[in-house]
């Protein structure tokens, strides 16, 4: 059903909170005024720790600061160029149940008319993983358009995913992570990501959002990495020439390196998993498939990447890995796969173990180099590898 609004922007010239905003709603989704009827949800929202640790709302938050919210909001919403603060609300459409306070999405006009608006969200956690904020987001977003808003920018502290999947859904466009650009807690300052969309933009994703599915044959199973992962990591002993070292994650470097495979794919750059033991589900490496340019929906070739944390070595592992990603990576979309035509590798020609892991995944050594560049800088001989889809 197409949005739907009743109310707009001038009455907020002429009436006083709640009359003056508007009610958009698209038949499951309706944004409103807040009433004193939502606090009691605004204090469990404001209390949730996934709230606490991307927001600056205030901690410990009771009723009193809710209520203090509520006439912040109505004061707003009364100033021509306040902020303006909606109800999110899941109507229960189609059977499905009803959530009269989904959390909050905030629109805050540029200091004038030619300045870019700003978009923010919270949602409640009984709703999360139901696509409510997104809906709610294309609501506001169109709304703010029709009052003029040239652009809408979105900025969300780097590692909220949650909020990042929302801009992506919603088809912004993704520029980086900007330094220093939104508040946290106890006056810092944090890296953020930044997006934008624009009048007339299509508000669906402009690029594929990769989830890696489980695999597995009984000895290992391929799966995606979680942060508690950090628990299993060990020091590499890879020598230099074999593993670019950034491939490898560090205790110290755990972070960085999994927003990286996070963000790959994000853009629909790459999927990788996580190799775990099949019973224990302890990380043992990782195998990836990416691409250097476009996205892996262009179907076309990858390139499959592997590594093993030295005790996972002499047990068949990366074999089992290696077979399971490419099989995968192989297999036509309508059945479950990537649809890919072609994966390659390439690996030094001294290293026997990865030379012997990609033989028995079914690739075919192509080409050999004399001399090529090394991942570590060095100069040596080096061996192409392929595998074509059927």
């Amino acid at each position: 059903m197409p949005p739907t609004g009743m109310g707009g922007e001038g009455d907020a010239m002429t009436s006083s909170y709640p009359q003056c905003v508007p009610v958009l709603d698209d038949g499951r989704v309706r944004l409103r005024a807040m009433t004193p009827a939502d606090l009691p949800a605004v204090v469990e929202q404001s209390t949730d720790p996934e709230t606490l640790r991307w927001t600056t709302v205030p901690s410990p938050y009771g009723p009193d600061d809710a209520a203090e919210f509520l006439e912040h909001i109505g004061s707003q919403w009364e100033d021509e160029g306040g902020v303006r603060i909606f109800v999110v609300e899941l109507t229960g459409g189609d059977g499905e149940e009803e959530a009269p306070f989904a959390g909050l999405l905030d629109l805050r006009p540029g200091p004038s008319l030619q300045h870019p608006w700003e978009v923010g969200f919270a949602t409640h956690p009984a709703v999360r993983g139901r696509g409510v904020m997104t809906a709610a987001m294309r609501l506001g977003a169109a709304w703010a358009f029709e009052q003029g808003a040239p652009s809408l920018y979105w900025y969300a502290n780097v590692g909220n995913w949650g909020s990042r999947r929302v801009a992506w859904r919603v088809g912004m466009t993704d520029h980086g992570t900007l330094p220093q650009r939104v508040p946290g807690r106890d006056g810092a300052v944090m890296d953020a990501w930044c997006a934008s969309l624009l009048p007339g933009q299509e508000m669906s994703p402009r690029t594929p959002w990769v989830v890696p599915p489980v695999l597995t044959d009984g000895s290992v199973r391929l799966r995606p990495w979680r942060d508690d992962d950090r628990a299993s990591v060990q020091e590499p002993d890879h020598p230099s020439h074999h593993v670019p070292a950034r491939a490898l994650p560090t205790a110290q470097t755990w972070d960085a390196w999994l927003d990286r495979r996070r963000h790959a794919m994000a853009s629909g750059s790459g999927v990788n998993w996580c190799v775990a033991d099949a019973q224990s589900d302890v990380a043992l490496g990782e195998v990836l498939v990416f691409v250097h340019g476009g996205t892996l929906a262009d179907g076309d070739t990858a390139e499959l990447g592997y590594f093993l944390y030295p005790r996972a070595r002499g047990r068949g592992v990366a074999k089992a890995a290696a077979a399971l990603a490419a099989e995968h990576a192989l297999t036509p979309r309508e059945s479950g796969g990537l649809s890919l035509r072609r994966l390659v590798a390439q690996t030094a020609a001294d290293n026997a173990a990865s030379n012997a892991v990609l033989s028995f995944a079914g690739f075919s050594r192509w080409g050999h180099e004399a001399a090529a560049t090394a991942p570590d800088g060095s100069v040596g001989p080096a061996d192409h590898w392929e595998r074509v889809r059927p």
